[in-house]
């Protein structure tokens, strides 16, 4: 019988390995794994468990994955800051070169804790209506609940240790979409679509205060994109650094205003609430239509993209005047378009950097 490592021979095993990392992330999701299926053993006591609902499975796991979630992200990204001085918290595979405030690890924190909560949940809900009637005994639940837990501590952890633009923009869409479908999903109003997005944060009830807390975290990973997502960009003259920081700016106006859509609700601020959701279109305009000066090196053909996506929106807010569309189908493609131009932005952004670092040596050699 093989006898287990010692914690000094895992650590001398972890820098020798050629992916540290990952064996990192593996030890960790081990680790969890004991700790919740013996906590659910506790919790469950020899009992027939359900698959969701009160005192379920399903209500375990996801107050746990959220608890693992907020745990293994604000830890790794201050072991990753530790090792790596310089670095933003983001891993070997091109860290940017801003770092982490804290209350952008607090809004991510958040944000993969209400992924993992409401992720779980529906989870749980769709195997509970797969498997009606079924109940699981305490050792089984225990065990299952050690295995979900432990897959989202190992997620987590190898996401927080490889951030870069891209990942926190995967990061803030998936945490929209799991956020908007859960309160879609629980909506006390089934109708709500025939009005507006914004009918989801009205009711006041969970459903309401998911969506409104949703949008206002969304805000500020926005914030932490807009930062990152401009780091890349050219800073070389006045000009560059103007041209950086207008688009920097921009871009946090953007998930300031985000944020604002859900701290007002529709029914009690009108007025509030629509300055900040039709601000979000007039930014986003503006800086499409700037962007070609503030940032000379970006392609054409991402700029006429750009173009494209203000077009297409205009249309749809014409079908929405002439009754064509309801303002929910506008809504939901406007947000698709921008965030899918976003996207396409922090890539752009990416690939003129790789190209600065690239000649950096012919220029050298030139002079």
């Amino acid at each position: 019988m093989s006898r287990p490592l010692p914690f000094g021979r895992i650590r001398r095993h972890l820098s020798q390995s050629a992916a540290p990392v990952e064996s990192a992330a593996v030890i960790l999701a081990g680790a969890m794994f004991v700790i919740s299926a013996l906590a659910a053993l506790v919790v469950f006591r020899g009992r027939y468990v359900p698959i969701s609902g009160r005192g379920s499975i399903g209500q375990f796991v996801a107050l746990a994955g959220a608890a693992a979630a907020v745990v293994v992200l604000v830890g790794a990204v201050m072991a990753v800051r530790t090792r790596h001085p310089s670095a933003a918290g983001a891993g070997p595979s091109g860290p940017p070169r801003e770092r982490l405030g804290w209350y952008d690890i607090a809004a991510l924190a958040l944000a993969y804790a209400l992924i993992a909560l409401l992720g779980w949940t529906a989870i749980a809900n769709v195997v509970s209506d797969s498997f009606q009637g079924a109940v699981v005994y305490s050792l089984s639940a225990a065990l299952l609940a050690g295995v979900a837990v432990a897959v989202t501590s190992y997620a987590v952890f190898l996401s927080a240790t490889h951030l870069t633009p891209m990942s926190l923009s995967l990061t803030l869409a998936l945490f929209l979409v799991v956020g908007i479908f859960a309160s879609m999903l629980t909506a006390s109003d089934p109708l709500w679509w025939q009005e507006n997005l914004s009918m989801l944060g009205v009711t006041g009830d969970l459903s309401a205060r998911t969506f409104n807390l949703t949008l206002i975290i969304a805000g500020v990973v926005m914030t932490t994109i807009a930062h990152y997502a401009t780091s890349a960009l050219p800073a070389r003259t006045r000009q560059e650094q103007r041209g950086r920081r207008r688009v920097r700016s921009g871009l946090a106006l953007i998930g300031i205003l985000l944020a604002c859509v859900g701290i007002f609700p529709v029914d009690e601020f009108l007025v509030l609430h629509t300055l900040a959701a039709s601000g979000m279109a007039v930014v986003y305009i503006a800086l499409v239509a700037a962007l070609g000066r503030l940032v000379p090196g970006l392609p054409r053909t991402f700029l006429v993209l750009g173009y494209v996506f203000i077009a297409v929106i205009l249309v749809l807010a014409m079908f929405f005047a002439t009754g064509y569309y309801t303002l929910t189908a506008v809504e939901l493609v406007a947000f698709l378009l921008i965030f899918g131009w976003l996207m396409v932005l922090i890539r752009n952004t990416g690939a003129m950097r790789t190209s600065a670092q690239a000649a950096e040596p012919v220029d050298q050699r030139a002079g």
